[in-house]
């Protein structure tokens, strides 16, 4: 009997939440997209573009000349060479001596209690000319009118900090049923338009591809010095800016930024689940009921599924419960689907869902072992911990 009633409410409450994950998927990207305007603003504030690069020798010209064609007036491109053992700051280097608008410098070396994307950037901001700081990364390219969509938006929602999604390019399996995870916290679980509402910066969000930030709001409230060891610094950058009283948005950018954020499966991993850990407050009780939660609620209902199906085929056990398991796959396909449509990805990849829920699972507990045993993680060719 209370197996019974346990599984009724497990299979209906099934029901309830993932209901409730696809209005939100829903709400968030209708609310984005309405917020969002056109980039019509094509002079104004001097716009400073920041770039960090190491190792980047495969993405840095490609970047720098997609943000060389742009039909902003006001903008200046800042590049800072993180310490590379490639032929990153020469590649810039001849840029910069073909266009004004392109400086070029050698980074310091990493202090100890600083991680390197942040110090990065905090060199390249006394180096600006700009009112906006625009932080964006060396394995991005960007539309022509990328800096005039930051102005044109800022302006509209009288905003402090924008950000968004950057077009996700996926091009091996692994990719496709690892990177779209970015979207599992902000997609579905999060009512992000509560950010306009609510002051707490537990509802702002920041994506690291893309941040503008108004220069002297970001050095009133501290700089990168506030977040200096932090692996998801864009993320509480925007939280501790929110909770200081300012605007943030997180906004449609569709077609103003591209990315293909990491190559392959191995890689994904690694950059994704670093920031796992880090972004979860380093709490070690939570990242272990979020594990058994992610893996009851959203990797298990697949296999059981299935076996179910496999199992009533042969006549060995009929799951009463078989309808409901039936509609929660349903609803998790639909938030996949509007996920997928809305960030403009190739909408077949939505039925992976299942496999992308054991990756995540299989991240949280990775990130999880990592940092409590002291490893870290290795990344640009660093120990991050």
């Amino acid at each position: 009997m209370v197996l019974h009633i346990a599984a009724q409410i497990y299979y209906y409450g099934m029901i309830v939440v993932t209901a409730y994950f696809l209005i939100m998927a829903t709400a968030n990207i209708l609310d984005a997209r309405l917020r969002t305007s056109l980039p019509t603003i094509k002079s104004g504030p001097m716009v400073s573009v920041l770039i960090p690069a190491r190792n980047e020798e495969e993405n840095i010209e490609k970047c720098v000349n997609s943000l060389l064609n742009q039909d902003y007036k006001d903008y200046e491109i800042l590049v800072i060479d993180d310490n590379s053992e490639d032929s990153t700051y020469g590649i810039v280097q001849k840029i910069a001596e073909q266009n004004e608008r392109v400086r070029v410098f050698k980074g310091k070396p990493l202090p100890s209690d600083w991680y390197g994307k942040p110090f990065a950037l905090d060199q390249l901001i006394s180096q600006s000319r700009g009112e906006i700081l625009l932080f964006t990364d060396a394995d991005t390219f960007h539309s022509p009118t990328s800096i005039s969509w930051t102005v044109s938006n800022m302006e509209t929602n009288k905003a402090d900090l924008i950000s968004g999604y950057a077009g996700q390019i996926l091009k091996t399996f692994g990719e496709r049923v690892t990177v779209p995870l970015i979207f599992f916290l902000t997609g579905f679980l999060i009512p992000m338009f509560l950010n306009k509402i609510v002051k707490l910066g537990y509802f702002s969000l920041a994506v690291g591809q893309y941040v503008a930030v108004k220069k002297e709001v970001f050095l009133k409230t501290g700089g990168f010095s506030e977040i200096k060891h932090k692996t998801s610094e864009d993320v509480f950058m925007a939280r501790h800016i929110k909770e200081l009283g300012y605007n943030t948005e997180f906004l449609d950018l569709s077609g103003q930024v591209f990315c293909r954020m990491y190559k392959g499966w191995r890689s994904a991993i690694q950059g994704i689940g670093k920031n796992i850990y880090d972004f979860l407050g380093k709490n070690p009780p939570l990242l272990i009921v979020i594990a058994l939660v992610i893996f009851c609620f959203f990797c298990m209902p697949f296999p059981v599924l299935v076996f179910s199906i496999v199992s009533s085929v042969l006549g060995l056990y009929t799951n009463p419960y078989l309808l409901p398991l039936i509609i929660v796959h349903i609803i998790f396909t639909l938030i996949w689907l509007v996920l997928f449509i809305g960030r403009r990805i190739t909408w077949f990849n939505a039925f992976t869902w299942p496999l992308m829920y054991f990756n995540l699972f299989f991240m949280v507990t990775w990130s999880f072992y990592r940092t409590v045993s002291g490893r870290g993680f290795i990344w640009k060719d660093r120990i991050v911990s």
